[in-house]
């Protein structure tokens, strides 16, 4: 699979203007939490096949990026990073605006892919960003004029 990556865009109307890699962190711990939950209720290890990574981090990247890591079998790795961006607004002014990339590295999976698109609208959701996903298409999870 060739490497690709999706975008979530701390936009105005989000909930934050900028986001830490602590803070995804936990938001992944959230995810993890409430998606075990899910397997009590239909009584079945469900948290074991959900989200079935845990996190890695680098001493190069701390506070930069961070990946998910997986020894299942059907699973890689997600990477996730921090940047910004310089933006044109429609009245010609420029603004600085924070986004979280998460990428696919060249050895990711099909379930790798599926798993990175749950999380990457779960995460949107929660930050009320602007979601741009792996094959182009937007979705927009903040309240638009």
């Amino acid at each position: 699979m060739l490497a690709s990556s999706a975008y979530i865009k701390l936009v105005p109307s989000s909930e934050k203007e900028q986001v830490s890699t602590e803070e995804i962190k936990e938001l992944f711990q959230y995810f993890k939490e409430i998606t075990s939950k899910t397997g009590n209720q239909v009584d079945w290890q469900y948290n074991a096949a959900a989200f079935p990574y845990e996190i890695k981090e680098k001493p190069e990247g701390q506070g930069k990026w961070f990946y998910l890591y997986s020894n299942n079998d059907r699973y890689n790795m997600i990477l996730l990073g921090l940047g910004k961006e310089i933006v044109q607004e429609e009245d010609g002014s420029e603004r600085e605006q924070s986004f979280i990339q998460i990428t696919l590295p060249e050895s990711a999976t099909f379930g790798d892919k599926g798993k990175a698109n749950e999380f990457c609208r779960f995460l949107a959701k929660k930050l009320k960003g602007e979601l741009h996903l792996f094959n182009g298409r937007i979705m927009y999870f903040y309240p638009r004029k």
